[in-house]
């Protein structure tokens, strides 16, 4: 892998694992960032169903190469964002949480077992999905929050979490680093089944 991809997966790895969103936590309670850009970008990250689901986006674009591998990122968070306004206007949805804990059992097992997809089912499967993680993300809205800056915060959160995935994916080019992959799929997938059975 070239050094500046090694060196802005390190750095993506150190914001998502810990460094950002601790310090992005101390300035939730601020009435000035309440509610705001901070507080939407945070959520995704403090999530961990949202965060597998997310990453595995960007993985299983990383697999499927182009133009999935940047298609996909982008559906995603404007399909998200459809999902945010129907939560916020108090559109229903039935079975949010289950669909998004099956996100990651899906997309997890599809990157694990290398299935490979027309880019229309990618894009139907990877959209319909979106639809549920952004629903949740509108009906947890804060009623004093500026939507627009919560908005753009969990759009910039969510591409930062498909960068991560089209990253690591990038390793699918070497058979170590495509036993890899292919095993972060598995752990996700496996981790999307803890969600639905209420584990984790």
């Amino acid at each position: 892998m070239p050094t500046i991809s090694r060196n802005l997966l390190f750095v993506l790895t150190a914001l998502v694992a810990g460094g950002l969103p601790e310090i992005a936590a101390a300035h939730v309670d601020d009435p000035g960032f309440a509610g705001g850009f901070v507080t939407g970008f945070t959520h995704p990250l403090f999530g961990w169903d949202h965060v597998l689901a997310m990453v595995a986006v960007g993985l299983w674009g990383a697999f499927l190469g182009a133009p999935s591998i940047w298609l996909l990122p982008v559906v995603f968070p404007m399909i998200m964002a459809f999902g945010g306004v129907l939560g916020i206007v108090g559109v229903p949805i039935p079975a949010v949480e289950t669909g998004i804990a099956f996100s990651s059992v899906v997309l997890g097992a599809l990157i694990a077992l290398a299935q490979r997809a027309p880019l229309w089912i990618a894009i139907v499967i990877v959209g319909s999905f979106a639809v549920f993680h952004g629903h949740a993300h509108g009906t947890e809205l804060p009623n004093a929050a500026s939507p627009i800056a919560y908005s753009t915060g969990f759009v910039i959160a969510t591409g930062l979490l498909h960068l991560f995935g089209i990253l690591f994916g990038a390793l699918i080019g070497w058979p170590a680093g495509a036993l890899a992959v292919r095993s972060a799929g598995a752990a996700i997938a496996v981790a999307g089944i803890a969600f639905l059975i209420g584990i984790l």
